[in-house]
Order: structure tokens, then C-alpha cells, then sequence
């Protein structure tokens, strides 16, 4: 049966290590022994699933404002001498960052 990180993440214990007990791969040796967070660990590294969690962005094009980001941050250096120009600059960066924020799922 192929499984999911978030499939697994939600599952109990005693169904872990029953995974863990029907797999033969040097990850899950001494799987009694390991914490939920250990033993998911090499559950997924014995299965090749991908153990890192990923967030959706809904609403907003995530690459354009990273992009902006980047961009303000040069101007940011570049401001560092123009007190008032500086704390607009970053106040935008804010803004941004915010609503990278907001909508990530």
C-alpha cells in the first residue's frame, strides 16, 4: 500500500510500527524503540516518501512576490543612509511578507 507524509503524520502508533514491522530496511531497524517523530522519519525513508511538509499558496502568485522581496531588499541596502525612504522600504517588504503569510494554507 503506498502512503502519503500526511497519511502517515495522522496515523496512531501501533499502526506505525505494524508499518514498520512489514519493512525490511536498515531505517527502521529497532522501530520499538523509536518516538512517533523518529519512527515517521524512517518510515518515510524506507518508503521514499518525501518527509518535509508543503504549504499551498492560495490567492497570490508566490514566485512575483518573492521576486518583489528580493528586489526591495536591494533597495534596502542601497537606503540604508536615507532614514526615510529605508522605512518605507521595509514597510513594503512587510506587506509583502504578510501576505505571503496570509495565504499559505
Amino acid at each position: 500500500m503506498s502512503y502519503t507524509y500526511e497519511e502517515l503524520k495522522h496515523t496512531k502508533m501501533g499502526d506505525l510500527r505494524t508499518i514498520a514491522e512489514g519493512l525490511d530496511h536498515e531505517a527502521v531497524q529497532g522501530y520499538t524503540q523509536l518516538h512517533k517523530d523518529q519512527l515517521l522519519l524512517a518510515i518515510c525513508k524506507a518508503l521514499g516518501i518525501d518527509a518535509r511538509e508543503h504549504h499551498q499558496v492560495v490567492g497570490i502568485n508566490k514566485r512575483a512576490t518573492k521576486t518583489q522581496i528580493r528586489e526591495l531588499k536591494v533597495k534596502r541596502a542601497a537606503a540604508l543612509h536615507s532614514p526615510k525612504e529605508l522605512k518605507q522600504v521595509r514597510r513594503e517588504i512587510h506587506k509583502l511578507k504578510r501576505a505571503l503569510h496570509k495565504a499559505t494554507v
